[in-house]
């Protein structure tokens, strides 16, 4: 099975919360109480969000976390790889000359292929995106139209 780790979806549900709030300063409390989740486990979340630069912290009596950027400028696989390192279906999709059979593996290519297209999903949701309803699954046979299409 595909998935993110807990971490990581936790790290969305908090980064949803300071995205409801734009410009808002917002304790780890605060935000443990708003992404109900527990104060640890929101602390530790925080920490390689804001390595990653996708927020801020600001130390004293009113400090806090904020969104480094706008929401719509952050998008899933940044927080993916701020969670859990570079996207990788497989180990040679990042990181070549892991495996002992790479070079005679026929499949390689189209695994970091598969890596890109997931890679790419990801780039085009943003957090803005994830603060919204979800839209309308298509009904299958029946065309998706595009806005502006």
């Amino acid at each position: 099975m595909l998935r993110v780790t807990k971490l990581t979806d936790y790290a969305t549900v908090v980064l949803t919360a300071l995205a409801a709030r734009p410009g808002d300063v917002l304790s780890a409390p605060d935000l443990a109480e708003l992404a109900g989740l527990e104060v640890p486990t929101v602390a530790k979340v925080l920490k390689p969000l804001a390595q990653a630069g996708l927020v801020d912290g600001f130390r004293g009596a009113n400090g806090g976390y904020r969104l480094a950027r706008d929401a719509a400028e952050i998008s899933l696989v940044e927080i993916v790889e701020a969670m859990e390192g570079p996207l990788g279906m497989t180990e040679c999709s990042v990181h070549a000359g892991q495996c002992g059979i790479e070079d005679s593996c026929g499949v390689r290519a189209n695994w970091r292929r598969i890596n890109d297209v997931v890679a790419d999903a990801l780039r085009g949701v943003s957090l803005a995106q994830m603060l919204g309803p979800l839209p309308p699954a298509p009904r299958k046979g029946i065309p998706v139209q595009l806005a502006n299409a």
